[in-house]
């Protein structure tokens, strides 16, 4: 089964969850120094919020999904697709381990593709490269040229 995902940068933290806690009726599933999620069923999404110094506003579009194979299926449409993708395994980002696939759509809108394996102590940490493809959340461009992630080079 997929789950939506969708990851908004924010300025106040506190503040914005709070709104979306009310918002939402529930409080987070995942509370950090600069990080929270909700782990919603109806609707069924994984709603991300973060405080890393990038711009306000919504940051990437996501399918989580349930297994292995299923992530597969995805790789192989947005393959077929035609856009660039940066591939990452069992990498950390947001608080968790996961395999993933970046790409953009053709508006420029980062969409992550992923399937989590477990939890983890950090935020996450690395560049996305197309030589290493290290990871660490939304590369600035999922393009051949991608080359920061997380809010910056020093994160």
């Amino acid at each position: 089964m997929k789950r939506m995902h969708v990851h908004v940068s924010v300025d106040d933290l506190d503040k914005s969850i709070g709104f979306y806690s009310r918002l939402f009726d529930a409080e987070p599933s995942v509370v950090e120094a600069d990080y929270a999620k909700w782990m919603l069923d109806d609707p069924r999404l994984n709603f991300a919020i973060s405080a890393r110094g990038a711009a306000p506003g919504l940051d990437h579009l996501g399918i989580q999904v349930d297994s292995g194979e299923e992530l597969g299926a995805i790789h192989d449409r947005l393959d077929a697709a035609g856009q660039f993708m940066v591939s990452q395994e069992a990498t950390t980002c947001c608080y968790a381990r996961s395999d993933k696939h970046w790409v953009t759509d053709p508006q420029g809108l980062a969409w992550e593709t992923f399937h989590t394996l477990g939890s983890a102590p950090t935020f996450g940490s690395g560049r996305v490269t197309t030589d290493k493809q290290e990871a660490c959340c939304t590369p600035n461009a999922p393009t051949p040229a991608a080359q920061s992630c997380c809010g910056g080079a020093d994160a």
